[in-house]
């Protein structure tokens, strides 16, 4: 194969550069600060459980109705980039997530401060789908693998700030002056935005694609599904994300303190190695895809196996409790979990052309959201049918990974033929004289 099937390098590549690091900046700020809203329950669930007067139950609906918007929106907001461009998506998302993270902080009821999180979800919905085509844009292909772990990186880095931040503002000011006080970025952001961010470098517009309502809309959805690259980006997005997200959005703390005994320190310190370790791990997964395209598949099975195999170990481990030593490890492969769902995007970028890569991103984002609902539910269900039995319940885990690894064996060649005579066509038909 050519250079150009190798590195994702091909003719008429955006310049990359300075300018297009400041520009993408601002995106990566705007996600940044979604993913600090959007992550903001997970140190005050107890709290909001006080303040609302609310159950276990009812608390954990603020994550799945999150989740649910958040899913529901992927393919919307793909159509919506593609058609609006990336400045006006981002800047409608930064509004309604800081609305929404306004509403959660002055709500006096549970109803308000669900209808509050749906909302902050919608806004954050728009960002991370904005951000990949901000980086397809400004950056050749080639720098795309990295460029899209690099944002990933950010966003766990906005999990750090309210772990170590917005814990530290709730436990000295109160709900309403953290909540509140926190919207203040969101309106930063929402000015910088506006005033510096370009949808791409001069130059290098996509084709504009004309609107012919529902017809077009079907025909994007239904194009972008028809590429081999794309539902294989939605399988390993699928297949990769979850078991991270479950642990580290609603399950961990529960599991770590009432399943393994520890204290709430030291399982808050657990779940911080996993943002650490996921931070560390995009670092290198971007660097070896960017130069090794054909890591994309080993590195993505290879996390699902060694995930699989540390949680097997940690629940069938004998006695009343895994050892301290194998939770480390496990925690810190629970933190290639992230990177590994960024690859997903890797297979569904050069499958569709730039006029239709939101939505194709949009497609493969839903996959690791609507497995990590669905284990949020099982998880739930099987330990109130089982009377807390939390080997039983996380072993639902597994079964959501054998069905993604079977779609992913199913696609995987057939994504390859595709994507070899994708990329040779395009070298061909944008060849530059010398």
């Amino acid at each position: 194969m050519s250079s150009a099937g190798t590195t994702g390098t091909l003719p008429g590549d955006p310049p990359g550069g300075r300018r297009a690091l400041a520009v993408w900046g601002i995106g990566v700020a705007v996600y940044f600060v979604a993913v600090i809203f959007r992550t903001s329950l997970g140190v005050a669930g107890l709290d909001a459980a006080d303040r609302f007067e609310v159950n276990a139950s009812a608390l954990s609906t603020f994550s799945i109705l999150q989740l649910l918007v958040y899913a529901g929106m992927q393919i919307p907001v793909g159509l919506l980039v593609d058609r609006l461009g990336t400045k006006k998506v981002l800047a409608m998302g930064t509004v309604l997530f800081t609305v929404g993270q306004l509403g959660f902080a002055l709500s006096p009821s549970y109803g308000m401060a669900l209808a509050a999180r749906a909302l902050l979800g919608c806004g954050d919905a728009m960002t991370f789908i904005s951000v990949l085509r901000l980086g397809n844009r400004w950056f050749p292909a080639r720098r795309g693998p990295l460029v899209a772990q690099l944002a990933g990186l950010v966003g766990m880095a906005g999990n750090l700030v309210s772990t170590l931040v917005l814990s530290r503002l709730l436990h000295d000011f109160g709900w309403t002056t953290a909540f509140a006080g926190s919207t203040l970025a969101g309106a930063v952001v929402f000015v910088l935005t506006l005033l510096f961010l370009k949808d791409h470098p001069e130059g290098h517009e996509p084709e504009r694609v004309p609107h012919q309502g529902a017809a077009y809309v079907r025909r994007q959805i239904a194009a972008a599904w028809r590429e081999p690259g794309t539902r294989l980006g939605l399988w390993v997005h699928f297949t990769t994300q979850f078991p991270a997200m479950v642990f580290l959005l609603l399950w961990g703390m529960p599991f770590l303190v009432e399943a393994q005994g520890l204290s709430r320190a030291t399982a808050g310190e657990l779940l911080t190695l996993v943002v650490l370790s996921n931070m560390v791990v995009g670092l290198v997964y971007g660097q070896v895809v960017a130069r090794h395209h054909g890591a994309r598949l080993p590195l993505a099975l290879g996390t699902v196996g060694t995930t699989a195999l540390l949680w097997a170990v940690v629940l069938v481990y004998p006695g009343d409790a895994a050892p301290m030593w194998l939770l480390v490890v496990l925690c810190t492969v629970l933190g290639a979990c992230g990177p590994a769902s960024m690859i997903g995007f890797d297979f569904a970028r050069p499958a569709n052309p730039p006029e239709r890569q939101g939505t194709a991103s949009g497609i493969t984002n839903m996959g690791g959201f609507l497995a990590s609902m669905t284990t949020l539910f099982a998880i739930g269900v099987l330990l109130d049918a089982t009377g807390d039995d939390y080997v039983v319940a996380f072993s639902s885990v597994f079964v959501l990974q054998a069905l993604g690894v079977g779609q992913i064996l199913r696609l995987r060649r057939r994504a390859a033929r595709r994507e070899e005579r994708l990329v040779a066509s395009r070298v061909e038909t944008v060849h530059v004289p010398a």
